[in-house]
């Protein structure tokens, strides 16, 4: 494993992601909401950032940009089809592309839904995914933007990653996504056993990310949509929950 993501909570529930490549020693962060958090994080893994990767233009991922480009210079990587919401890119990214990041490729995923620009970013060395507000633990996120049937096409292009996938999602809802799931698959023992370990490390001030792919594959109500017209009839009851 040649990356490692580390969480840095930011705001009331977001969460950026601290990424590390243990070979060329490069640094990146997935979309930032505000500097002073990102910049204590950075400095103490050494006080240098090559790359930003934002996965859409929501002001809660892309606040702390400005902020860290004037002070370390980093590439900007984004949605090319976004481009004009974003802040400026350095490199401007369509489904497929394959962004260098010292020894690995890190893969970009057209994920519309919650944006119509969102896109994710899965890592295969070292079973990295990043999909920003696409998918949460135990949920998924709102259709600001695109439709049921977006989103269900969306969470489908992660079927062909092994079950050890990390899933670093953009916030801490997996409380009150385990309350909503509970109540639409109460039958589910992995999803009971998760509910309660979500409950502990809570209670501990521990954050319930990353998690692995195949905890989400067996627990997360709308991984397990048989289509997109359940996904859709799913977000509606979340919505009004």
């Amino acid at each position: 494993m040649t990356v490692t993501a580390r969480a840095i909570p930011m705001l009331s529930d977001n969460y950026s992601w601290l990424l590390s490549e243990s070979v060329s020693g490069m640094l990146a962060i997935v979309d930032p909401a505000e500097a002073e958090p990102a910049i204590a994080a950075i400095e103490a893994a050494g006080g240098k950032l090559d790359m930003i990767l934002l996965t859409h233009h929501h002001g809660d991922h892309i606040d702390g940009v400005p902020a860290l480009v004037a002070r370390y210079s980093p590439v900007v990587v984004g949605n090319a089809a976004d481009a004009h919401r974003l802040p400026k890119l350095d490199i401007a990214v369509h489904e497929g592309d394959l962004v260098d990041f010292g020894a690995v490729k890190i893969r970009v995923i057209d994920t519309p839904g919650h944006t119509v620009g969102h896109i994710t970013y899965y890592i295969a060395d070292g079973g990295v995914l990043l999909p920003g507000d696409t998918l949460f633990s135990l949920g998924c996120g709102r259709l600001f933007e695109g439709t049921a049937a977006d989103m269900y096409g969306a969470l489908q292009k992660f079927d062909d990653m092994p079950d050890d996938t990390l899933v670093c999602a953009g916030h801490e809802y997996t409380a009150s996504n385990a309350k909503f799931a509970l109540t639409v698959d109460p039958g589910n023992h992995a999803l009971q056993a998760r509910a309660q370990d979500v409950e502990r490390l809570r209670a501990a001030g521990e954050p319930t990310l990353p998690v692995r792919l195949g905890v989400e594959r067996a627990t997360n109500p709308f991984l397990r949509a048989l289509d997109a017209e359940a996904l859709g009839l799913l977000r509606k009851q979340k919505d009004s929950f």
